[in-house]
């Protein structure tokens, strides 16, 4: 058996049609941890549509954990600390531990703002990943 996994998130237009989250306090329609439904336990990945007005309610931190907001539809803004930054399509934010983080999808955004979170621990990844090797010599499958 193979080492991986696959899930079907959809396309963005379906992604608000979705319920979750991680506790019931922060589930919410337009959320999807992708990770709960993969097998892999050192990286997560959540997917988020939030409607213009819409906003998250809450701060938090991390103190173990990074997170990368890729934003790929709409406008919106994260608080970030004391600062606010605004995103939209290709937007891409990386947030350490202990930054307080917020956002929201601005009221007069054209469509819903639409991101990906990737979550991951705190152990270092190397500049140049250096656990493969490529192999050139192996005939592509199409």
């Amino acid at each position: 058996m193979s080492n991986y996994s696959v899930t079907e998130i959809g396309p963005l237009s379906s992604w608000r049609d979705h319920y979750g989250g991680f506790v019931p306090e922060t589930t919410r329609d337009g959320r999807r941890v992708v990770d709960h439904e993969l097998g892999g336990d050192v990286i997560g990945v959540s997917a988020t549509s939030y409607e213009p007005g819409e906003e998250a309610g809450y701060w938090h931190s991390h103190s173990e954990i990074d997170e990368v907001y890729i934003f790929l539809e709409g406008k919106g803004q994260m608080g970030l600390d004391d600062d606010v930054v605004d995103v939209g399509p290709g937007t891409v934010i990386q947030v350490g531990t202990g930054v307080m983080r917020t956002w929201r999808c601005t009221p007069d955004s054209p469509t819903n703002l639409k991101w990906l979170c990737v979550r991951a621990g705190q152990k270092p990844l190397p500049a140049i990943p250096d656990d493969a090797v490529p192999i050139r010599d192996i005939p592509m499958p199409w």
